[in-house]
């Protein structure tokens, strides 16, 4: 189950309030680091297993310099411990006796963290080639999976930066994109090995692209609200009568809200039409993605709305507005009352390796530094309901594991280990630094 916690905003009160306390340091995050230990209980999770290791059994402890949990207390703890259990986070917490058969990893100064999340990614086939079949407008019978090639230069490179889960979709030059896979970035596997969920999630794209590409109709703003709401209406349709339809099988479970969809829209125009269709007309599982532009001027009726927004890749807005000033669009969505933030780099637009960047850049334009480290990790795995598995060091979850030499969002930082479901998949001594 997703454990519900204060909300983003309680806990950037907490970091905004800790950190006018404390004595400067070199990071905003490191401040609240020391704040929130202060108050932390010893251990992360209700039921930590401190067992011995039994016969077959596989385990590891790490010895932290800092673990940065980014659960919904924003636990952190100097000289930390985690313990990985057979793939799963056993403990997390402060420094004690390790249990029997682990194998210890003494990580000296260096900074334990979660693994990033993205939800609009396209590396899954290693370039542009195999994102879009422009033939048709809306092709809700689409799935990217056959078109994923494991452990591709792109995913390497996105491992290396500490990316751990990615939602490769569609791109957005048909309305009805296709849908999804939720996959890890394993560098040396197979598909099976690398899927989370499959299919993941739907993708839309809502202007700025599919009225300019595919098909002969939809080439308006009219037309295309036409064709999603004629095939919305047809796997409601279906759904009520108790009937499978194969081409609209997966929308259908989209609409019974067991996939949630991610909506590719810009610009306030079509940022709010979006939501009204998706959220208020249809009420699916809904995240609006990018909203830049001058998107970010209907954020206090998107928070009104309750929406969850997934921002990027353009982390600012300088010209549609004219007046002059540099806006930091994540800054805008949180200071109006959005409750749900992540970032995003709709790799390789931007490129994957750089997702904690987008972060850097929201918070150096306002936004709150430990909101944009949530916004990279715990945020995006709630809003695709992965929670239970991913975003946090938890005891329970994957172990999805950054090591890494100081502050996530502090680009001169690097990544010196990642761990995908505990095994090592990235070593910068071992294997050289890819990034």
């Amino acid at each position: 189950m997703i454990r519900r916690g204060k909300g983003m905003h309680a806990i950037g009160e907490h970091a905004r309030t800790s950190r006018a306390r404390l004595v400067a340091s070199l990071f905003v995050l490191a401040l609240a680091a020391c704040s929130a230990t202060r108050h932390a209980r010893p251990e992360v999770g209700d039921r930590p297993d401190l067992s011995p290791l039994r016969p077959g059994e596989r385990g590891f402890a790490l010895l932290c310099g800092k673990v940065i949990t980014a659960d919904d207390e924003g636990r952190m703890f100097p000289r930390g411990l985690i313990l990985v259990r057979n793939g799963r986070i056993a403990y997390v917490g402060e420094r004690r006796d390790v249990p029997a058969g682990y194998a210890v990893v003494d990580c000296g100064e260096q900074w334990a963290m979660p693994g990033m999340v993205d939800l609009h990614s396209h590396v899954h086939s290693g370039g542009f080639g195999d994102v879009n079949d422009m033939v048709i407008p809306v092709n809700p019978e689409l799935r990217v999976a056959p078109a994923v090639v494991p452990g591709n230069p792109l995913i390497k490179l996105a491992c290396a930066s500490g990316i751990t889960t990615l939602f490769g979709i569609p791109g957005s030059g048909t309305s009805h994109s296709g849908f999804g896979i939720v996959y890890k970035t394993k560098v040396h596997a197979t598909f099976d090995d690398c899927v989370v969920r499959n299919p993941g999630g739907m993708k839309v794209a809502q202007a700025y692209n599919p009225e300019r590409r595919a098909g002969d109709f939809g080439a308006t703003r009219a037309g295309l609200a036409y064709i999603l709401e004629d095939i919305n209406d047809k796997a409601v349709g279906a759904n009520r009568a108790g009937r499978r339809d194969i081409a609209l099988e997966n929308l259908q479970k989209v609409h019974r809200r067991e996939l949630p969809v991610l909506i590719h829209s810009a610009g306030s125009d079509s940022w709010a039409a979006a939501a009204r269709m998706w959220h208020n007309t249809y009420h699916t599982d809904c995240v609006l993605s990018h909203g830049c532009f001058d998107a970010h001027l209907t954020a206090p009726w998107i928070a009104e709305q309750g929406v969850k927004v997934n921002a990027g890749p353009r982390t600012m807005d300088y010209l549609v507005t004219r007046d002059g000033a540099i806006t930091g669009t994540a800054a805008k969505y949180i200071a109006a009352g959005v409750k749900s933030v992540s970032v995003n780099t709709d790799a390789p637009v931007m490129p994957q390796e750089e997702l904690f960047l987008q972060g850097t850049l929201s918070a150096r334009l306002g936004a709150d530094t430990y909101l944009m480290l949530r916004a990279v990790t715990i945020e995006p795995a709630k809003q695709f309901n992965l929670a239970h598995r991913l975003g946090s060091l938890e005891v329970g979850k994957d172990a999805d594991i950054v090591l890494r030499v100081g502050d996530l969002l502090d680009p001169r930082g690097r990544v010196e280990r990642v761990w995908i479901d505990g095994e090592i998949e990235y070593d910068r001594a071992r294997d050289g630094q890819w990034f």
